[in-house]
């Protein structure tokens, strides 16, 4: 009987680790380069050293890498994981100030809170609301929007565009319209890998209710904030 309790009491124990450790990953409270399930990114396909994704998501990247290098197209990773750190500082100095967006200091052009978090989010997750947390999503090539105004940043997207959902990829942030009314604005350079990050989205959504410990946390209802990171393309539903 006591073993029965104790096998019963350690499986709780299990549980509830495997609960906390899943609540850290999506709110990007860990440390990917000691997360077993991370992997380095490889110096000769990214623009910079010390970058982590999920080990199946560089496995598919790979094999959807080396496809394209058959048509001319290179395909490099310049952003990766992000934990909640790495967005905090993103978001505080867009938020203080010492990061200008469009040429302005927001903390001064845009005093309401709300008003200035929302101008923020057109391209930039609240901490704890970033995809990039999860290990999922790659920003490829550039973060320029008029990088893929290039004929060389096309042809790059247009590859993505037809063959990315072969390998599990899709464009999270289409162009915004009438299937995709509300969210961050177009990024043609984020590419999420469906598979995982499908089940980290859902996982998300039935356990994350707030948001703190950064500067503007409380800027916009909880219920506003959510619509960013459900507002995706409806393409990524058709990828398997």
């Amino acid at each position: 009987m006591r073993f029965l309790l104790v096998l019963f009491l350690y499986s709780l124990l299990a549980s509830a680790c495997v609960a906390q450790d899943s609540l850290a990953l999506v709110l990007g409270r860990f440390d990917p380069a000691t997360h077993p399930d991370f992997s380095v990114v490889p110096t000769d396909m990214a623009n910079k050293e010390g970058m982590y994704i999920r080990v199946e998501v560089l496995d598919a990247f790979k094999r959807m890498r080396k496809e394209a290098q058959k048509e001319g197209i290179v395909l490099n990773i310049v952003s990766a994981t992000r934990n909640f750190d790495d967005q905090k500082r993103i978001w505080e100095a867009k938020w203080n100030g010492t990061r200008k967006v469009n040429g302005q200091n927001l903390s001064i052009s845009v005093p309401d809170p709300a008003e200035r978090a929302r101008e923020i989010l057109k391209y930039s997750s609240m901490p704890g609301t970033s995809r990039h947390h999860w290990g999922t999503d790659i920003d490829i090539n550039s973060v320029n929007p008029t990088y893929f105004e290039s004929d060389r940043g096309d042809r790059e997207y247009e590859w993505l565009r037809k063959n990315a959902s072969r390998f599990g990829f899709c464009q999270v942030y289409s162009e915004k319209g009438a299937d995709r009314k509300y969210g961050y604005e177009e990024e043609k350079w984020h590419w999420s890998y469906v598979p995982t990050a499908k089940k980290l989205l859902s996982y998300w959504n039935a356990h994350v209710t707030e948001l703190s410990g950064f500067a503007g946390s409380s800027a916009l209802p909880f219920s506003d904030t959510r619509k960013y990171v459900l507002g995706l393309s409806p393409e990524c539903n058709k990828v398997r």
